[in-house]
């Protein structure tokens, strides 16, 4: 099947087009026609124009079904004399109820219609194709403008992201790999068609998550697009941002590949294939309960070839392009995790040190200043002389939310104005972290 036509849209990548024939969409009848019936089933009746809308086709491009099950007495039409094809009135019958449960019985899919496979295959290898390398030194500073990185730091990040590789970003816990690998997103120009669904080999496999894909112009359909109106975007996919999904201990094997609902009978796409044309996020990597080796075994062939093998219920495999950014956070060594063949995978590795004294005071002006309280570098001076250094506690780069959070807490407590004092950060410090000394006064026995 040739690629969907495309149109760009003042982006760098471009949105497929609508199909004005049934043939076109390259779905079968039957499988038009039982969407047509479980969406009328669910709503009664519907109009020519909104049963279009709802399945994010134009309404050409269902005549053939509509006229099909108004012979076969399934739908009952109401409008004529000068009303118009798509305003029309399909109200379902009796029999076309009947007919409608015995095709929910084969799938409680109910929606846009899907895209078939090999156009999602075609459209993601056009995407991955023309996407731009866009990170320079000056748009990876903007990118992280909000966090206080070293340059060398900045300097790993760019190439990485330009190379559309995977990359450890790895450190102490505290240092912000979290929220490094999530700001990475900020540097993917562009904006991707996410598709409602595909069809593969007679199944669906609902991909568009509103919880996961963050749409521009929204999931729902004008009324004039349902209508023959020259090149109206092909509705069954949705404009968003390129995606950026982020696992932690939950992740288990299974989330890789596709899910199939015994109750729903189609399937979930899996998390990297939500995360196409995007960043994936596997926060707290090795905390998982599957090993890290087992999950990199998985990937193993992705990583090096950009095609990902999804199996299907009857054994039949689809190879699905692989275009995710896989960035993998841990607070663990990478030599402890993987062995040397695995890390060669891994072209990138990025070290989250910890901040140094001056960067830590640089994170917790900026702190006060998100919190609207008074900077005082004194009073961070002391903070490091008299409570870090003694204990010989290291600097993080979370530390300074936190102890102003706690801090403003207990001025809140103590019924004082937010401001920070000696006092409410000594109490702040004394509560945020763990002394095994015994508490003064206290005879052991």
């Amino acid at each position: 099947m040739p690629a969907p036509t495309l149109a760009y849209t003042g982006s760098v990548t471009p949105f497929p087009l609508a199909p004005h024939t049934l043939e076109d969409t390259g779905l079968s009848f039957d499988l038009l026609e039982q969407l047509v019936l479980k969406s009328l089933h669910f709503s009664g009746e519907l109009t020519g124009s909104e049963l279009a809308r709802r399945l994010g086709l134009q309404y050409s491009a269902i005549v053939p079904v509509l006229e099909h099950i108004k012979h076969q007495y399934l739908v009952e039409v109401l409008g004529s004399g000068l009303v118009a094809g798509p305003a029309y009135v399909y109200r379902i019958t009796d029999a076309g109820r009947q007919r409608a449960l015995l095709f929910l019985e084969q799938s409680h899919y109910v929606g846009a219609a899907p895209v078939p496979f090999a156009e999602y295959e075609a459209y993601m290898r056009a995407f991955m194709a023309v996407l731009p390398r866009a990170a320079t030194r000056d748009r990876v500073r903007q990118a992280f403008g909000e966090l206080v990185l070293s340059q060398r730091v900045l300097d790993q990040l760019g190439p990485a992201v330009n190379g559309g590789h995977s990359l450890f970003i790895y450190g102490a816990p505290g240092n912000g790999k979290t929220v490094i690998s999530q700001a990475i997103r900020n540097l993917l120009d562009g904006e991707i068609a996410i598709p409602h669904a595909i069809e593969a080999n007679g199944h669906i496999v609902q991909v568009y998550d509103a919880v996961v894909h963050e749409a521009i112009d929204g999931a729902g359909f004008a009324a004039e697009d349902a209508l023959d109106t020259g090149h109206a975007p092909d509705r069954r996919w949705v404009r968003c941002r390129r995606p950026l999904l982020t696992v932690g201990g939950e992740l288990t094997l299974e989330s890789l590949d596709l899910s199939y609902g015994t109750v729903s009978k189609f399937y979930q796409a899996p998390v990297q294939m939500a995360a196409n044309g995007g960043v994936l996020v596997i926060d707290d990597f090795g905390r998982q309960r599957c090993s890290p080796a087992a999950i990199l075994n998985r990937w193993i062939t992705p990583l090096e070839s950009r095609v990902d093998y999804l199996t299907l219920q009857t054994g039949q495999k689809l190879p699905m392009p692989f275009g995710v950014l896989v960035v993998f956070a841990t607070n663990i060594k990478p030599t402890e995790l993987v062995d040397e063949a695995f890390l060669r995978r891994i072209h990138y590795k990025v070290f989250a040190e910890s901040p140094s004294v001056d960067d830590f005071k640089r994170i917790f002006e900026r702190c006060c200043q998100q919190r609207g309280i008074e900077y005082d570098e004194a009073l961070v001076d002391r903070l490091i002389a008299e409570d870090y250094a003694p204990r010989r506690i290291p600097l993080r780069g979370c530390h300074p939310r936190d102890l102003i959070t706690q801090a403003m807490g207990l001025a809140e407590y103590l019924g004082e104005p937010d401001r920070l004092t000696r006092p409410l950060l000594k109490m702040a410090f004394s509560t945020y972290f763990v002394d095994d000394a015994p508490a003064s006064g206290i005879v052991e026995a």
